[in-house]
C-alpha cells in the first residue's frame, strides 16, 4: 500500500516536473528561432538600405517604350554602375542580391540560376522553399587501348606459330585502333530543395517605381542551431527528468516514513487491543453460558443474560475480524498452504450454512460444473482455514439477505478464456441486491450500505467483504460482484488453480 503511494507521489512529482520542463522549452525555443529571424532579417534590411543608397539614378534621356512615354518615366537606374561590385560584397555573407524592372523583370542577379519566385514587396521578411531543377550534360569516354590489346596477346598465347607473324604483319592497325576513345553524349537531372529568407523593397522616386531589390539569405543558418538546440534541449529535458525522478522518489519515502511509522502503531495497537479483549470477552460468555445453565433462575433474568450473551458473540466475532486483518495487513501471519479440494471445501461450508438456510425457508444448492479440462481436479493452493471463512462470509450474506422462499446457489467450474488456469467460484442470490451507489464502497472496512435496506435487524460488523478480499488477494486471486436491486446479487471468486502431479500427463 505504502510502496503505491509512494509510487503515485514521485510520478506526480516526475509529471508535473515534465509539464514545466515542456513549456520551458518550447518558450526557450521560439524565443532562440525569434530571435534568430529577427537578427537575419535586421542584416537583410540593412543591406537593402546599404544598395539603396549606392543606386546610380540616371536621368532618361529617351523613352524606351510607348508605355514609357504614357507613365511619364523620367528617370532609370544604371545597373552596371549600381551593381559592379554588389557580388563581391555580399558574397561573405551568404545574402545574394536580385534587380528587377517595374514591370517584374529578372536584370541582375548575383544567383547562378533564376529562383521563379514572384516579385512583390514585403520588408518585413518571408521564408521561401525553393525547387531548382539542375542539368548536368557532357559526354562518357571510354577508352578502347585495352581492348584493342586484348585480342593480339591472347591469339600469340593460345596459338604459337602463323598466327604471331600475323600480329606482327598488323601491328601498325593495331597501334592505331588502340589510341582511339569511345564517346558517349550523357545528361543528367537532379532536384534541388532548399529554403531562403527574403526581403523584398520597391525603389521609387516620387511615384516612379525604379524597380525592385531583392536580398536572399539562406534559412540553413537559421534551422542548423535550432536543430542543435532542440536536441540539446531533448537530452538536458531527459537528463532533468531522470533526477527528478530519482529525487522524487527519495523526497516520497521520506514523506511517507512517518505515515508508515503511524500506520504501523496503528496496526499493532488494534492487534494488540484485539488480542486483550479475546480472553475477557471469551470469559464473559463463559460465566454467561454458566449462568444460563441454572435451573432456577427467573425468566426475566434469563431473557437478559441470552442479551448479553448474544453481543458478547458479536463482538468477540468482531474482535477475530479485527485481528485478522491486522495481522494480515503486519504480515505476520505465518503462510500454511496445502493443496486445498475446493469442491470438498464448499461442500463442508455449504453444510454448515444449510441448517441456517433451512430455518429460514431458503433453498441453497451447489453445482460443480466439470469438463475435459479439469479431469475431476478441483485443486488450489492455500490455507484451507481462510478460504473456508471466505465462504462462509460470502454465504452468510447471502443467507443474511435473502427473503423466505428464495434460492443460494453456489457454482464451482474451471474459468474460461483466462491464459493461466483457474477456478472460478459463483454464489448467486435472489436477496435484496445492493445499490450502484455502494458497489464501489462495498469492500471498504466497517462500511455497510443504507441500513433501512437492511433485511434482518442481527446485521454484521461491516468487516465481513474486507476480509474476504483480503484472503482472496491472499492467494492471488480476484474477486467481483455484480448485484441488482430486489433481483440479487452475484459474487465470482477466482483462484489460481493447483495442477497436481498425478493430473499431468
Amino acid at each position: 500500500m505504502f510502496q503505491a503511494t509512494r509510487r503515485r507521489l514521485a510520478v506526480w512529482y516526475t509529471a508535473v516536473t515534465a509539464v514545466l520542463l515542456l513549456l520551458f522549452a518550447t518558450g526557450f525555443y521560439f524565443y532562440v528561432r525569434n530571435t534568430l529571424i529577427d537578427r537575419i532579417d535586421d542584416t537583410l534590411n540593412h543591406v537593402v538600405e546599404i544598395v539603396e543608397r549606392s543606386l546610380v539614378i540616371e536621368p532618361l534621356k529617351k523613352p524606351l517604350s510607348a508605355a514609357d512615354v504614357l507613365s511619364g518615366t523620367k528617370f532609370q537606374v544604371n545597373v552596371q554602375g549600381s551593381f559592379r561590385d554588389g557580388s563581391d560584397a555580399v558574397d561573405d555573407d551568404h545574402i545574394d542580391l536580385e534587380w528587377f524592372s517595374p514591370t517584374g523583370k529578372l536584370l541582375w542577379s548575383t544567383l547562378s540560376e533564376p529562383l521563379n519566385i514572384p516579385i512583390h514587396a514585403n520588408r518585413s521578411g518571408e521564408t521561401v522553399w525553393v525547387n531548382h531543377q539542375l542539368r548536368f550534360e557532357g559526354v562518357e569516354k571510354r577508352d578502347l587501348t585495352a581492348e584493342t590489346h586484348l585480342a593480339p596477346r591472347g591469339e600469340v598465347a593460345d596459338f604459337d606459330g602463323g598466327l604471331k607473324e600475323s600480329v606482327e604483319e598488323h601491328r601498325d592497325s593495331i597501334a592505331q585502333i588502340a589510341n582511339r576513345v569511345s564517346t558517349k553524349p550523357i545528361s543528367i537531372r537532379t532536384t534541388q530543395n532548399y529554403s531562403l529568407r527574403q526581403v523584398t523593397q520597391r525603389v521609387e522616386i516620387g511615384r516612379q517605381v525604379l524597380g525592385y531589390l531583392r536580398v536572399s539569405h539562406p534559412w540553413f543558418e537559421v534551422t542548423k542551431p535550432i536543430r542543435q538546440l532542440i536536441i540539446d534541449l531533448i537530452l538536458g529535458a531527459s537528463l532533468t527528468l531522470i533526477c527528478v525522478a530519482a529525487i522524487g522518489w527519495l523526497l516520497s519515502g521520506l514523506a511517507m516514513k512517518p505515515v508508515r511509522e503511524s500506520y504501523g502503531r496503528l496496526k499493532q495497537f488494534t492487534a494488540d487491543a484485539s488480542h486483550e479483549l479475546r480472553n475477557p470477552i471469551a470469559t464473559i460468555q463463559t460465566n454467561v453460558q454458566v449462568a444460563l445453565a441454572e435451573p432456577d433462575i427467573e425468566p426475566q433474568q434469563y431473557q437478559q443474560l441470552q442479551v448479553i450473551e448474544r453481543l458478547t458473540r458479536r463482538l468477540g466475532r468482531l474482535v477475530d475480524d479485527l485481528l485478522f486483518l491486522a495481522r494480515q495487513d503486519s504480515g505476520i501471519v505465518q503462510q500454511q498452504w496445502i493443496v486445498v479440494p475446493l469442491d470438498a471445501l464448499l461442500i463442508e461450508v455449504i453444510e454448515e450454512q444449510l441448517a441456517i438456510a433451512k430455518t429460514q425457508n431458503l433453498s441453497l444448492s451447489l453445482e460443480i460444473v466439470d469438463s475435459p479440462n479439469t479431469e475431476g481436479n478441483f485443486t488450489v493452493l492455500g490455507d484451507w482455514d481462510q478460504l473456508a471463512r471466505l465462504f462462509t462470509n460470502l454465504l452468510s450474506n447471502s443467507v443474511q439477505y435473502t427473503p423466505s422462499g428464495g434460492e443460494i446457489q453456489v457454482e464451482l467450474q474451471l474459468g474460461v478464456k483466462m491464459l493461466n488456469p483457474a477456478l472460478q467460484v459463483k454464489v448467486t442470490d435472489t436477496g435484496i441486491g445492493i445499490s450502484p451507489e455502494a458497489l464501489p464502497h462495498i469492500f471498504d472496512r466497517f462500511y455497510r450500505a443504507d441500513p433501512a435496506r437492511t433485511h434482518r435487524s442481527a446485521a454484521g460488523s461491516g468487516l465481513g467483504l474486507a476480509i474476504a478480499k483480503a484472503i482472496v488477494e491472499n492467494h492471488r486471486g480476484h474477486i467481483h460482484i455484480d448485484s441488482q436491486v430486489d433481483r440479487g446479487t452475484a459474487v465470482i471468486v477466482t483462484l489460481p488453480a493447483h495442477k497436481s502431479e498425478t493430473s499431468r500427463p
